[in-house]
Order: C-alpha cells, then sequence, then structure tokens
C-alpha cells in the first residue's frame, strides 16, 4: 500500500512555463504523455515517457503541458487475464479537469488553471452553511429544470447559467427551500446500449471523469470557448446561487465508472490498471455490487484517494456545499468486499477539515451482498430514509386502497408515527432525527402526482418492454389509472398528495422536495425517465402546461415550508427522552381521537386511525415553541377531542390538508382558535396543524 503522501498532488500542475503530471499505476510496466494538437485531437505534438517511483506513481514533466494543452496517457503492461493494457489507446487522466473529444471518440485531458489565476472572482460571497435542521433539500436536474423557462434567456435554459439566472434565484427562493441538490454533474457519457438505440443517459448516474464538470450543461458559448470557460460557468453558478442564500448538493457516482463491464469502452481506468482500480473475483471477473458493470475498489487505497480528492476539489476550488453519495455502501466495502461504517473513505470524509463541514448525504444500499444498510452509516451522515418513503406511502395510499377493498386499512398508526419522529428505531441516540433524510419521492420513481394516479409503472417509452423501473411502487390510482375524468376522484388524488406532502415537510428529519412535485409535475407514469432528455422529465413552466391545480399547491408548498422555518418543534436536533428535558429535542406526547393519551391498544389497533402528535421545541437558539398536529387517515370524517395538555390554552389553526389553498383556511372566517377539550369534526384522509398557544 502507498505510504500516506505518496499520492499527493495527483494530476496535472500547470502554469505557463509548462507542467507537471503524475498517475498512479501499480502494474503498468510503461506510461507516456501524449500531448496533442489544440485544433486537431489526432495530432500528436509530443510524447514523454514518465518514471514510476516505488509507490506507484508514475510522472514527468513538459513544457508544452500548459493551460489550454489537450493530452492523453498511452499505459503498457502484462496481458495477464486481470489486466487490459493496450498501449494504442488513448486513455483519460483520472484527475484531468477539464475534458475534450477527438473524431475517433477517445477523450483528451485539458489542462486548466486555477480559478483565481483564470480571473475568476468569488467576490466575497461564501458558503450559505444552512443549519442541518433548517435545511429543506431541492433534488433538481441542471438541464431539466429551466430548459422550459421562457423567462430565462434562450441561450442560457437547460444550463448552469439558467440555474443561476436571476428567474430561477426567485423562484427557488420563493419557493423556501434552502439547498439544491443536482442531479450528476461530473463529465458522464450514455452507456452502449443507449447510444445504439439512439438514446442518451439524461440523468448522468455514468461517470467519466471525477474532476470536470459536465460540459454538455454549459452554454454554447462556453462550450465553445473551452474547458476553462465551462468550469468558469460553474463557479458562477454556485456563487449566484450562494448569493441567494442557496446552498449546492452534488450527487456523485464514486461506486462505478462509464467503463461498464469487461466487454465495455475503455476511456481511462480500465487501461491505466484495471486490476486495481476495479473490483475482481479469484477469476479475474468483475465483482458488480452497482448493476452496472463495474465496481471500483476501495479495498485499495488509490481509488479512496481518487473520491476524496475528487470531493475536496469541489467542496474547495468550486465552493460546493455537499455531497449525496450514490450506492454509497459500495464506497464503504473493505478488501474482502465486506462493508463498514469504520471504512477509511467514509471516516476520511468526516475527518477531512473540508469535507467533515460539508453536507453528507449517504444513499445507504447497494445490490451486493448486505447491501441494505438504512441507518448503519457513521455519526456525520444523514441518508436516505427508505422506510420513512415506503410506510408515508403505504399509510396514504397502500392503507387507503385496502381499506376501500376489504374494509379494513390493515395497519394502525404507530409505525407512521414512528417516522414522523424522526426514525428512532432506525437511527441512533447519538445521531438523532438529522440523520434521516425523509423524502417521498426522488428522480428515480413515480412523481408525488404520478403516485396517486398509478397503480403500476409505463416505461414503454424507455426501450426495455417495461422491464425496468420498480414494481415496487406503493402508489394508488384511486381507482382510475392515468387521467381521470371523474371529479371526485381527482379531488381525492389532490388531497393524497396534499397529504404527502404535508407529512414530509412537517417531519422530524431533513425533507427533500423532488422539483415538480410543487406543482404536481407528472412523467406520464414512467418510473424511470433517466434516458428521456425532453418534456417528459423537464419542468413545466408555461400554465397552460401545469396541472390544473398546479397554483394551489404551490400555495400549499409555500406555506407548508414557511411553517417549517417558522416552528422549531417541527425540527428538532435531537431524540427526546420520556420524562426527560434534552436541549433541542422536542418533547412529544401523543393523543387519541378522544384527546386521551395513546396506550397501547391505540397504537397497534388496525382500526386505530387518528392520532394527535403534541410536540413542545426545547431549542438552544431559538424561541420556544409548541405545535399540534391532528392526523386523520380514514374517508369518513371524524369528531376529535383537541388535548388538554399541561400549560396549552389554545390551538391556532396553521393548514388544513383538506383545504385546496393555504387562502381557504377556516380562520379566515374566525373559526382558528379552539380550546383545549373542544370537539372538532375533521374530514378524511386529512391533516391539521395547529400552534398550541400558552405556556409551554
Amino acid at each position: 500500500m502507498p505510504a500516506p503522501d505518496a499520492l499527493d498532488a495527483l494530476g496535472v500542475r500547470a502554469d505557463g512555463d509548462g507542467g507537471r503530471i503524475r498517475v498512479w499505476s501499480e502494474h503498468a510496466s510503461a506510461i507516456d504523455l501524449v500531448v496533442f494538437d489544440p485544433d486537431d485531437l489526432d495530432w500528436a505534438v509530443e510524447r514523454t515517457p514518465l518514471v514510476r517511483d516505488v509507490h506507484g506513481v508514475w510522472s514527468g514533466e513538459s513544457a508544452r503541458l500548459v493551460p489550454g494543452a489537450h493530452y492523453g496517457l498511452r499505459v503498457d503492461g502484462p496481458a495477464d487475464f486481470d489486466h487490459a493494457f493496450n498501449p494504442v489507446h488513448t486513455l483519460l487522466d483520472p484527475y484531468a479537469r477539464g475534458l475534450a473529444r477527438a473524431d475517433d471518440g477517445s477523450w483528451r485531458g485539458v489542462v486548466v488553471a486555477g480559478l483565481e489565476e483564470s480571473g475568476f472572482e468569488w467576490g466575497g460571497v461564501s458558503k450559505p452553511r444552512v443549519p442541518l435542521d433548517r435545511t429543506v433539500i431541492y433534488e433538481a436536474h441542471v438541464r431539466g429544470f429551466s430548459k422550459l423557462n421562457e423567462a430565462v434567456p434562450e441561450p442560457l435554459r437547460g444550463t448552469y447559467a439558467g440555474l443561476a439566472h436571476d428567474a430561477s434565484l426567485e423562484y427557488l427562493t420563493g419557493l423556501g427551500v434552502t439547498t439544491v441538490e443536482l442531479l450528476p454533474v461530473h463529465a458522464f457519457v450514455s452507456e452502449q446500449r443507449l447510444v445504439r438505440q439512439g438514446r442518451v443517459n439524461s440523468w448522468g448516474y455514468n461517470t467519466l471523469a471525477f474532476f470536470a464538470a459536465h460540459a454538455p450543461y454549459a452554454s454554447a458559448a462556453a462550450q465553445a470557448e473551452g474547458a476553462h470557460a465551462v468550469r468558469r460557468e460553474f463557479a458562477g453558478m454556485v456563487r449566484r446561487l450562494h448569493e441567494a442564500g442557496l446552498e449546492v448538493v452534488l450527487d456523485v457516482v464514486y461506486n462505478h465508472t462509464a467503463e461498464e463491464g469487461r466487454q465495455g469502452p475503455t476511456y481511462s481506468f480500465r487501461g491505466i490498471d484495471n486490476a486495481s482500480y476495479y473490483r475482481h473475483d479469484a477469476h479475474g471477473r468483475y465483482v458488480d455490487t452497482t448493476g452496472c458493470g463495474n465496481t471500483l475498489d476501495f479495498g485499495r487505497e488509490a481509488p479512496v484517494r481518487l473520491a476524496l480528492d475528487s470531493m475536496r476539489y469541489f467542496a474547495e476550488e468550486l465552493q460546493v456545499d455537499g455531497f449525496r453519495l450514490d450506492l454509497a455502501v459500495t464506497l464503504g466495502r473493505d478488501d474482502h468486499g465486506g462493508y463498514s461504517p469504520e471504512h477509511p473513505l467514509l471516516q476520511g470524509m468526516l475527518a477531512d477539515p473540508v469535507l467533515g463541514a460539508a453536507k453528507l448525504i449517504a444513499e445507504p444500499w447497494d445490490v451486493g451482498p448486505g447491501g441494505w444498510q438504512t441507518g448503519n452509516f457513521p455519526a456525520g451522515f444523514s441518508e436516505w430514509n427508505d422506510r420513512y418513503r415506503d410506510r408515508m406511502r403505504d399509510f396514504w395510499l397502500g392503507d387507503l386502497r385496502r381499506e376501500r377493498e376489504t374494509g379494513s386499512a390493515g395497519s394502525g398508526i404507530g409505525r407512521f408515527a414512528t417516522r414522523l419522529a424522526g426514525s428512532s428505531n432506525t437511527f441512533s441516540p447519538g445521531r438523532g432525527p438529522l440523520a434521516s433524510l425523509n423524502f417521498v419521492t426522488a428522480h428515480d420513481g413515480f412523481t408525488l402526482a404520478d403516485l396517486t394516479a398509478f397503480d403500476v409503472k409505463h416505461n414503454l417509452g424507455n426501450g426495455e418492454q417495461n422491464r425496468d423501473g420498480t414494481d415496487n411502487n406503493n402508489s394508488y390510482n384511486h381507482g382510475v389509472e392515468g387521467e381521470a375524468q371523474d371529479p371526485a376522484i381527482r379531488a381525492a388524488r389532490r388531497r393524497s398528495i396534499r397529504n404527502l406532502l404535508g407529512t414530509l415537510l412537517l417531519s422530524a428529519g431533513v425533507p427533500m422536495l423532488t422539483a415538480g412535485d410543487e406543482f404536481g409535475r407528472t412523467q406520464r407514469g414512467n418510473n424511470n425517465a433517466y434516458c428521456h432528455d425532453s418534456p417528459l422529465s423537464w419542468l413545466a413552466w408555461a400554465a397552460d402546461e401545469r396541472p390544473r391545480y398546479g397554483d394551489e399547491l404551490l400555495a400549499t408548498t409555500r406555506h407548508l415550508l414557511r411553517l417549517r422555518a417558522e416552528n422549531p418543534a417541527l425540527r428538532p436536533i435531537r431524540f427526546g427522552r420520556s420524562g426527560e428535558r434534552i436541549p433541542s429535542a422536542s418533547q412529544m406526547d401523543w393523543f387519541n381521537a378522544d384527546g386521551d393519551t395513546m396506550d397501547a391498544d391505540d397504537w397497534n389497533s388496525p382500526a386505530e386511525r387518528t392520532l394527535q402528535y403534541l410536540a413542545a421545541s426545547t431549542p438552544e437558539t431559538e424561541a420556544v415553541n409548541r405545535i399540534l398536529l391532528v392526523v386523520h387517515a380514514r374517508e369518513t370524517e371524524t369528531e376529535v377531542v383537541l388535548p388538554a395538555a399541561a400549560g396549552v390554552t389554545g390551538y391556532t389553526l396553521l393548514w388544513d390538508s383538506a383545504e385546496e389553498s393555504p387562502s381557504a383556511l377556516p380562520g379566515d372566517d374566525g373559526r382558528a382558535s379552539r380550546s383545549p377539550g373542544e370537539r372538532m369534526t375533521i374530514a378524511g384522509p386529512s391533516m391539521r396543524l395547529f400552534r398550541a398557544e400558552g405556556d409551554a
């Protein structure tokens, strides 16, 4: 294993007088640096042999290796079964900061100067550093977000600059989110299967280069100017979002590369050192824990260092605020293939002074043995909580279907309450509720509106005979598949959307909203639109292209986000303990429909579908706050007795999911304030949020 500092300064370090390159390969017998004519990327103008040190690092210098230079690597080595050396191939430097493509389809690295040296200035703008308890994540696609927005100048639509345009920033800040999480922006290519079909990988989970921003997301002008302009536009996007108080989190894919299986294309790692960068079995076959053909071997030091260096580059030089780690269990697999939260890569992120201060979000699964690890990442990570997603979908949709079909929902309210309060049965007390990244939808799967309109996926347009995409959707079409004309069905769907949205934004934990769900975006039942770079996956901005209820739902989303920000009892930092006052936890009391404290029968009975959740904050930096959330999960209305809790003198209605828009709250006619012990009729299925008045 290389010494701790042996892998420092890999890649190119250059200025106007030339540069030096360092490349790691344990098994290569020769590596040449090749510099190409910038106007003819097939014409090599210089070839320089690199020299190997005792740690497997190959290095060399060239006066031609200046900012703007185009270069590649040619690597030779043994012909054993687990190697793939071929000195004819021109390979991409794994640390290349910029890319260009030759006519034959191979890639060249482009030397780029530091941002400051290239004339870019941050202008004193710093990272917003939004506290985790105040964080609301908005998952978006760079191209899909602004592609159809006519308020953005046409040349900027679908670009980094389009996301940073005033119209985009005004929308995001007006919505009330704090953090924009971008689907992959590392340079990527489409899989060979999609290329043969004439399709594209739109989502970007097929990384080509871990240090370069994806050039097609830059404006045409920046692309024409070159790699340095692409990076400048990316940095400008980050700066503009920061100026607006918005964080930038990147969805990053370190678990595999675009080289696919052994018969896939050779771009970089396979030709540089196939046996060392990828995980193999004893017969030299790829061990695939990603479902994408290959798996980077994080049981070795060089791939670990590669991921840490890439993250540090984007977090430090390009100032991004955090990372969502795709298939993060793969990143925690050791040299024997087992997952450990003590893995050097995971611990290295936490120990790094830059990365440890960033937002770190794990997708806590992969497709390998023992691949489901929700709740098992170390403190300092938040995790996509699939248990939350499945329970909330099932509670508001699956249970509704079962009750209609059998007369019984089949489950009570206990598991719903556990998820609502931060999933303490999944995350340890030391990590608290903010370890739970709560979501109901994400880029993969049904949109929020489609969850209420489709029982099954409709993915024929993906070219895989509807085989792709999950069949486990926990959705309910409310009686008609797809578009419905019946007003009652349409109203029921809208109410289900509001219940799911309200649950997400009023739960303890860190909520993630998928772009477009705030106004009812549909993908017409496609739950795996990864290969659609089209209006199917882009956000609709024109009023006549959005659902007819879009304005009301958007107003509801904004209202809920404002309520979350204003009420710290909804966003505890720590788990509470019965009978104790824990700073920055919420003291929780649970009541049934009669206003009595919940007992074991109430929690476990499938017949119990009504709950009152009273939470009082114990903040360290904010004013004391107390809320009451009333949940009624039956279609029939019911009577609820508001709890007579100690210190509560009244309840002020803040939101009712039975209403289409927050502007139509019952409080508008003077019925907002209610007294403890008062009987209240609540429509179903619905939720009501109150602020509890009185002494906490």
